[in-house]
């Protein structure tokens, strides 16, 4: 399987844990939007999703947007600083999971972002999170 691209066909790095999560990146709009299949991995409660995946996947949502952004400026290390995330609905083993990260402000060395994650329908979330990362660009 070859690796996600960017818009300007560079190699997208994904941290382990998307892989491990089992991720895979549907491009809708030129934005990359992050698709988890439900398993047992994910699993919390018999048929639902773990609290921590679901976490987990914005967390790599909002990654991806700013791996998408910075792809024309080089090589840069991008580290979560805060992560606050708030649990809407109940995710479900009925289908896959879906989430994407919008920049709300991208400085030199910080950047926001929120990222939504739902399964069916988008304008019914099951998790929001507002997410503070470094850049550290090389």
């Amino acid at each position: 399987m070859s690796a996600p691209r960017t818009a300007i066909g560079q190699a997208m790095e994904l941290p382990p844990y998307a892989e491990w999560l089992g991720c895979s990146i549907d491009w809708v709009d030129d934005t990359p939007q992050l698709v988890m299949p439900f398993g047992e991995h994910v699993m919390g409660w018999p048929g639902l999703l773990q609290g921590g995946a679901i976490a987990g996947l914005l967390e790599v949502a909002g990654i991806a947007a700013l791996t998408h952004r910075l792809a024309g400026e080089g090589t840069a290390r991008i580290k979560p600083v805060t992560i606050t995330t708030n649990y809407l609905r109940t995710g479900r083993d009925r289908h896959p999971t879906r989430a994407v990260g919008v920049i709300l402000r991208l400085g030199q060395r910080t950047a926001n972002v929120e990222a939504v994650a739902w399964q069916e329908d988008r304008d019914q979330p099951i998790a929001t999170a507002r997410l503070n990362y470094r850049i550290l660009r090389g």
